[in-house]
């Protein structure tokens, strides 16, 4: 006990108080603390949620995101009047083997933001983009009849003018040029 009175006085600095209240006081810090710690982390577990959400909003259909967010099944569908745009950069890989990691990144950061921001004016859904290949489709996940092919032909045109006027950050003397495909049905 004599230990315990020591400690005591040591917390309490030297002044005259009750062991009873000491611990109260203490208890009562202890609890402040926590709660502290708890509104932190639920913050920072709010701030992961709205990434989480942000990601798959972004790599899934609307559609599809909610009702894995909802814990609900994605049944297949079936679209019959899909057209299909497919891109990719003419000699990336001698661009990419002239280039450091950093500009590879910068260069396909760049261009699909471009890419990105002429989506947006247009009835597409980007599929995916897996190096320097890049896919869009129109007509899924939202249908739009027959005007999947006008969009994603008028969405390829736009892509191929802004291409015209891009510059690689690292190599701006060399004008960069992309493939484009595209398949309906």
């Amino acid at each position: 006990f004599s230990i315990l009175i020591f400690q005591f006085k040591t917390i309490n600095k030297g002044k005259k108080t009750n062991i009873i209240d000491s611990m109260l006081r203490m208890l009562e810090q202890y609890s402040s603390n926590l709660e502290d710690l708890i509104r932190e982390r639920t913050e920072e577990l709010e701030i992961e949620k709205q990434k989480t959400e942000k990601l798959l909003s972004q790599m899934l259909p609307p559609s599809v995101a909610e009702a894995l967010k909802t814990g609900g099944t994605v049944e297949p569908e079936y679209f019959d009047q899909v057209t299909i745009y497919f891109s990719d950069i003419v000699g990336f890989t001698t661009i990419s083997a002239l280039s450091e990691p950093i500009e590879v990144v910068d260069l396909l950061n760049d261009l699909y933001t471009l890419f990105d921001a002429v989506l947006g004016n247009h009835d597409v859904y980007k599929v995916e983009t897996i190096g320097d290949a890049y896919m869009v489709a129109s007509g899924l996940p939202k249908r739009n009849g027959n005007k999947h092919a006008a969009e994603i032909a008028n969405m390829s045109l736009d892509i191929l003018s802004s291409v015209g006027s891009f510059k690689m950050r690292h190599m701006p003397d060399i004008p960069l040029r992309i493939r484009i495909g595209l398949h309906t049905g």
